[in-house]
């Protein structure tokens, strides 16, 4: 008899409980987030060790202005140099004498606040691919551009991805039309940094196997797995333009997507020495593989550059605690980017050094050395 008022009172008082305290029986996924129970220690860094050049930046419109604001949200973050890659010179078309207007306004108005703390790297058009002249005015322009102040070329994702000539076929990464370009960018001493493809997965089955189900349920727009031009297909057009001019430095953005597979990454960069990269957006990838990521970045220290991507000034700290701390268990600042945790890899000084800026002055010419440690 006792034992079942026991039972009777212990069933009672937990069902009390439970409606006090009723526990969700249904949760979407980007709803869980629990707060790590994990005491470690935190550097939580604002500020890099070393002045860096940031060599993959969009940050806005640089053609009016004096750029005051921007300069002292750098100096914050101790970021001596930023490159702008949206330079927006548009040139190779039929009215190319007029389609540089904002990469010169922004040049002069740099050269007339801050000279030494802002570069621009150019663009060009394929709207005109099939025009005869498309090759030679290009590359006239492209040596304009340079000539005014352009440090270099970026070529966007849209290459290989997007971009069609008149006949709505796709342009190929290596559209031997575009071989002059990339041999002008060697001639003239500059690097290209191109920007091939997305990760990967955007191009496989959206489902529970995805390791970006996540992102792409909530940006949609993303997706690539309905795509008729392949992942794989992309990248061996970018890497075929790599081996086809080894006089011209390549700068992979992204890790060229092999952040999940540094080996591979290790080996593409063995095979062309012409070919550099860097960080933009791919950090976590380096956070949640410290040791695999620390071995890499040492072995390839002469090869690798700091790259953002995207002007946020909070999420620098992210790249940093990634770099200089021992930092473990630690949130990624987009967590529909990386649910997963960082750690730091905490590289040597010297290491760090030519990440966020001495592998940048090799490639980009005329950046002031007298900003920099030597």
């Amino acid at each position: 008899m006792k034992t079942w008022l026991l039972c009777c009172c212990c069933f009672l008082f937990s069902g009390l409980w439970a409606q006090e305290k009723p526990l969700p029986d249904k949760m979407d996924f980007e709803a869980y987030d629990p707060p790590s129970s994990l005491v470690v220690a935190e550097h939580k860094l604002t500020r890099a060790k070393f002045p860096f050049i940031d060599i993959h930046n969009h940050q806005g419109d640089m053609d009016k202005g004096n750029l005051g604001e921007l300069i002292k949200e750098m100096d914050k973050l101790n970021m001596a140099v930023m490159n702008n890659l949206s330079g927006r010179g548009f040139g190779g078309r039929r009215d190319f004498s007029g389609s540089n207007e904002h990469l010169y306004a922004s040049l002069q108005n740099i050269k007339k606040n801050y000279p030494n703390r802002f570069i621009l790297f150019t663009n060009i058009s394929f709207v005109d691919i099939d025009d005869p002249q498309w090759t030679a005015n290009t590359v006239k322009q492209l040596e304009e551009n340079v000539k005014a102040g352009a440090k270099g070329l970026k070529i966007y994702k849209s290459l290989g991805m997007f971009a069609r000539d008149n006949k709505g076929r796709r342009i190929h990464i290596d559209d031997p039309r575009i071989d002059a370009v990339w041999d002008k960018c060697g001639e003239l001493g500059i690097p290209v940094l191109i920007h091939a493809a997305d990760p990967k997965q955007f191009w496989q089955p959206i489902d529970q196997h995805n390791e970006r189900w996540l992102e792409l349920k909530l940006h949609p727009g993303r997706r690539h797995d309905h795509d008729t031009v392949t992942w794989e297909t992309i990248i061996a057009e970018q890497h075929h333009i790599f081996r086809k001019h080894p006089r011209t430095k390549f700068i992979n953005a992204h890790l060229g997507w092999y952040g999940n597979d540094l080996k591979k990454l290790g080996s593409l960069l063995d095979e062309m020495p012409n070919v550099y990269t860097e960080i933009g957006a791919v950090i976590a990838e380096l956070g949640r593989q410290p040791r695999a990521a620390k071995e890499f970045l040492i072995k390839y220290q002469d090869r690798v550059l700091f790259g953002k991507d995207s002007w946020v000034p909070e999420e620098y700290t992210t790249y940093f605690r990634v770099l200089e701390t021992e930092d473990e268990y630690f949130l990624y600042h987009k967590r529909y980017h990386a649910f997963w945790r960082m750690y730091g890899i905490g590289l040597p000084d010297e290491v760090l050094k030519k990440i966020y800026y001495k592998n940048a002055m090799v490639l980009v010419p005329g950046i002031d050395q007298s900003l920099f440690p030597q």
